[in-house]
């Protein structure tokens, strides 16, 4: 008897050492987390062995599998492999802005609300949030034997394509139109997500999609990218050779078309020349979903599975998001591929989960130790609450704002996205536990001093020829409303619901596929807001929308840019609305005045787009937002009037606050050559700083810019190289707001 009660107790003991060891106890289970036998002399076999580099444990693993084995490894959807207690792994899962599509996590602002923070350093700080709910969701899934689509460590994000045209429905993923701001924030983004630990990972990045993609959505599959040589590699790859040179980023996704008639997802030229030989990447490529099924189906460049498999994994793609590569076999078989060949694949998709310490006891993983509660905590909402604040950019301002409660006794708010969650969150993201809608947030900031009137007003958009009689039906209360109320604020713009990813059913005047087919606020929008003018009321309007609008900024008296703001959007629109927070975000994208500025959106040259090509007057340039208070610039000065090509130019810029309120400035430098070619940038942005300044205070903000910022395409020696010559340093708070200059001579 005392002999069961020792076995008994031995047995409890190791089944306790399991649940507390979440990789470990993974290692014994299934995809649904059914218990496998391992054989215990498995555990001594050297990719086990956690003293052992990765990379000599990785090569003993590949030397055990089958080709079978190695085929199951290669899908995005990992299988396990029991009789070496390989578990099951899923590499899809997603944090644009927050853990998505896996339960309760903190929502941030939407990727290109984030962008408009132009703090590189809080987008840091929220990257690395995020990447520790990630580990705690993680860890907890472990520890219950999940190993799903959304439940590991490797995350496809940041989208760090170039936003350079409003219609596309996937912009408000992105980080703007700039290739060194979205650069600079790339880097910031992929560091906080890996973390700092020397050996292991905390969560794994993946800069996408690779390469010259955005748009149009509903032609992504088929459409062949032929940039011009030179804006291939000024505009389309830089954000992409921060990410991977001094982001360090681990994983790199393919995009689905082609680039000069090759898709991307086989193409030597982005896959082997530049990616691992030029910048010597050393992580994994995965593919977009179903693009490698594309080579054949859609871009009929391969006859079969097969031969788009091999396509593929012989250019350097090593996992396979679809249903493709189970055709490995049959690649290898016929010639078409090389058994080698995959296992170089499998080498760069294993080496990723070994450095994640999927294969190591969790105390030598410094991230195991995060627990379930350290997600959607007071200090995550806290944070969110902060990043919604630092997004959102006031565009216009007559003295409409900041509304002072003691002078107000009624405001109506109306608009379609007022009393709206889904416009908050964007898309690719998680389900707060809280969140704060917008007409919500301007009632908790009035309580009980303010009288709010609401009324929808009308729809976001109708379809052609809808608008009159949507208004018909709902704009009398709407006016009503205003009539009554001492200002008006407008809620409206766009949503996610309307512009977004390949969406198939949106059929709305002005609206395709996810993309839009003008930039206009939706004519629904715009009628109404000639209605409410009518009533002689300020309007304020807050603006939600992931892209730039062409909005009827005659008809408004100020203008709010809140983006898709996150759980907190709502008390962070009232803060700025109200005067408790103090603006200053900056549009990380051109708002051009019409659809008629733009060049075809199926055409990827740059010319006349963004702040560097456009030739027109925009509605609000790159760069732009405005600020409760006044901010004088003085200084900025280069330490020397000469510096060598590999050199830095050294600026000091004195920002003063001559008004009454603390806030903060976004300092931005741009580099405008004394002469330049046609087909070059008119300027350059090539530095910037969000700096807090207290009211009637000075501070001194110092840059180093390294002159290969200036950087561009020389078609002789075919490379990046900076030009010989003059150039002005232009020191503003706007790509057209420039407060200093100074010369330069690049030698």
């Amino acid at each position: 008897m005392k002999t069961k009660r020792s076995l008994l107790l031995c047995l409890s003991l190791i089944g306790a050492a399991l649940l507390l060891c979440p990789q470990w106890n993974a290692m014994a289970r299934g995809k649904k987390g059914k218990k496998v036998e391992v054989d215990p002399a498995v555990k001594k076999l050297p990719f086990w062995n956690p003293s052992l580099p990765f990379d000599k444990r990785v090569d003993d693993l590949i030397g055990r599998l089958t080709i079978e084995e190695k085929t199951g490894l290669l899908i995005a959807g990992a299988k396990g492999i029991p009789r070496l207690g390989i578990p099951p792994y899923h590499y899809w899962n997603e944090c644009l802005h927050g853990v998505a599509r896996s339960g309760i996590a903190t929502v941030f602002p939407q990727a290109i609300g984030m962008a408009a923070m132009w703090d590189d350093a809080f987008l840091n700080k929220i990257a690395d949030v995020i990447s520790t709910e990630a580990r705690a969701k993680y860890n907890d899934y472990q520890r219950k034997g999940k190993m799903g689509r959304y439940q590991g460590l490797t995350f496809w994000t940041p989208n760090i394509n170039i936003f350079r045209d409003p219609r596309w429905g996937r912009g408000q993923e992105t980080y703007g139109e700039d290739p060194f701001l979205a650069g600079r924030l790339a880097i910031a983004f992929i560091r906080g997500l890996q973390g700092d630990d020397p050996k292991y990972l905390k969560t794994c990045a993946c800069a996408k999609h690779f390469a010259v993609h955005s748009g149009p959505e509903p032609a992504r599959h088929v459409f062949d990218a032929k940039p011009s040589e030179k804006d291939f590699h000024e505009t389309y790859l830089p954000q992409f050779e921060a990410a991977v040179r001094e982001g360090r980023v681990q994983a790199v996704m393919g995009a689905y078309n082609r680039l000069y008639g090759v898709p991307c997802c086989a193409s030597d030229l982005l896959l082997k020349k530049i990616l691992r030989g030029e910048w010597k990447f050393d992580g994994h490529v995965v593919s977009d979903c179903g693009a490698i099924r594309d080579i054949w189906r859609k871009h009929k460049v391969a006859k079969t599975a097969a031969e788009a498999t091999a396509m593929a994994i012989k250019a350097g793609c090593d996992v396979n998001c679809g249903k493709t590569y189970p055709a490995i076999p049959e690649a290898v078989e016929k010639g078409f591929l090389s058994e080698k060949d995959v296992d170089n694949a499998l080498r760069h998709a294993l080496m990723i989960r070994f450095k994640l310490g999927m294969f190591d006891p969790p105390e030598m993983v410094p991230w195991s130790k995060v627990r379930i509660s350290e997600n959607d905590s007071p200090a995550h909402k806290k944070l969110a609450l902060e990043a919604a604040r630092k997004s959102i950019v006031l565009l216009k301002n007559d003295g409409a704002l900041p509304l002072d409660i003691a002078k107000i006794k009624t405001i109506a708010v109306i608009g379609p996205n007022a009393d709206n969650v889904p416009v908050l969150l964007g898309n690719y993201h998680g389900a707060p536990s809280k969140s704060v809608k917008i007409l919500d947030g301007i009632r908790n900031a009035c309580a009980d001093k303010v009288k709010i009137l609401y009324a929808e007003g009308c729809p976001l958009a109708t379809e052609r020829g809808g608008a009159d009689a949507a208004l018909a039906e709902s704009a009398p209360k709407a006016l009503e409303a205003a009539k009554a109320a001492d200002v008006v604020v407008f809620v409206g713009g766009l949503a996610p619901k309307i512009e977004g990813e390949e969406m198939r059913r949106i059929r709305l005047d002005g609206f395709l596929g996810g993309d839009r087919t003008k930039i206009e606020l939706p004519a629904v929008q715009t009628k109404l807001l000639e209605k409410l003018k009518a009533v002689g009321k300020p309007i304020v309007f807050v603006n939600c929308s992931g892209s730039a609008v062409a909005m009827p900024v005659d008809l408004l008296d100020a203008v709010l840019q809140a983006w898709y703001p996150g759980q907190a959007g709502g008390t962070a629109v009232a803060d700025v609305i109200f005067g408790k927070y103090n603006p200053a975000g900056r549009i990380p994208v051109t708002f051009y005045k019409s659809t008629k500025d733009l060049s075809p959106f199926d055409d990827y040259s740059m010319k006349n787009r963004t702040y560097k090509f456009f030739a027109g007057k925009p509605l609000f340039a790159f760069g732009h937002g405005l600020s409760y208070t006044k901010f004088k610039y003085s200084g900025g000065k280069p330490g020397k009037n000469a510096v060598a090509a590999d050199g830095t130019i050294k600026l000091l810029v004195s920002i003063s606050n001559t008004g009454g309120r603390d806030g903060e400035e976004v300092v931005q430098i741009y580099a405008k050559p004394a002469e330049s070619a046609q087909d070059d940038p008119k300027k350059m942005l090539v530095a910037f700083k969000r700096v807090a300044v207290p009211a009637g205070k000075t501070v001194e903000v110092p840059f180093e810019i390294p002159v290969k910022r200036i950087a561009l395409w020389n078609p002789e020696s075919k490379r990046m190289a900076v030009k010989p010559g003059e150039y002005t340093l232009e020191i503003g708070a706007a790509s057209d707001d420039i407060r200093l200059t100074g010369d330069i001579v690049i030698k």
